[in-house]
């Protein structure tokens, strides 16, 4: 009996000590004995908003220190639009740290995604992105579609065209469309010389050509074919500049020769 009743003592007293350490650690008693005073933020802040983070971060921290559950504070930064990658750190005795990335976007996926420099998708407030080239294609060929573009980019820049659409079909296809509208079937395969090639001739054959190159279909050996729409309408005539006039010493327009 003698032995029951010191293991229940024992129980009792460590229980006591126990429950005020559980407690404080979760924030039940005493976060105003230890608070959270300083949020210190870093990052390059191109897109994400700091006051954001901040707001954020702000109801994870109202238990005080011990309380703060770093997980938690991670995903609810995490959660916020362009973020990549966050670090959190608590600083004895009053301070949390938190350390974010962005997301740096290379290119437009059709959902309204945007797919970052790492390969990953990631959504994006509406309209972010509108001057990025789109993608189309399976999702786990991501990283196929920044390597096209990579090699089909720097062959357009050179004669002044900007690629603004790359396909990549079901089947393995390559296409893109260019900023002035023109489709170019690049075909399967390695296209980089059949792209060359026709980047080499794009001036002469829009120097050579009144009308519209639509569409030009690069899967053949030893050339390609093009189709042509209507030539541009001519511009409008700037209005004739009006004639001097005559006004009087009040300033009104009086009839008369000059």
């Amino acid at each position: 009996m003698n032995a029951l009743l010191r293991i229940i003592a024992w129980s009792l007293a460590i229980l006591l000590v126990a429950l005020p350490v559980v407690a404080v650690l979760n924030g039940w008693i005493a976060g105003e004995r230890w608070p959270m005073r300083r949020l210190a933020v870093t990052g390059e802040f191109a897109q994400v908003d700091e006051a954001a983070v901040r707001a954020a971060v702000m109801p994870q921290v109202q238990r005080g220190f011990f309380a703060v559950d770093l997980d938690q504070v991670r995903e609810a930064v995490a959660a916020l639009p362009w973020v990549e990658r966050v670090e959190v750190r608590k600083r004895w005795p009053d301070r949390l740290e938190v350390s974010l990335t962005e997301h740096t976007p290379v290119a437009r996926w059709p959902d309204g995604r945007l797919l970052s420099e790492d390969g990953k998708l990631f959504a994006a407030p509406a309209g972010a992105g509108a001057g990025l080239p789109l993608f189309e294609g399976a999702e786990d060929r991501a990283s196929e579609l920044m390597s096209f573009h990579s090699l089909a980019r720097p062959l357009f820049l050179t004669v002044g065209a900007k690629v603004a659409t790359v396909r990549l079909s079901a089947r393995g296809s390559w296409s893109l469309t260019l900023d002035d509208g023109t489709e170019v079937e690049a075909g399967r395969g390695d296209p980089q010389a059949r792209l060359a090639r026709f980047a080499r001739l794009l001036p002469r054959l829009r120097d050579d050509e009144p009308r519209v190159l639509v569409r030009a279909d690069l899967r053949y050996t030893n050339g390609f074919t093009l189709v042509w729409g209507d030539p541009p309408p001519p511009a409008a005539p700037a209005p004739a500049p009006a004639g001097p006039s005559l006004r009087d010493a009040a300033g009104n327009p009086q009839e008369g020769n000059a």
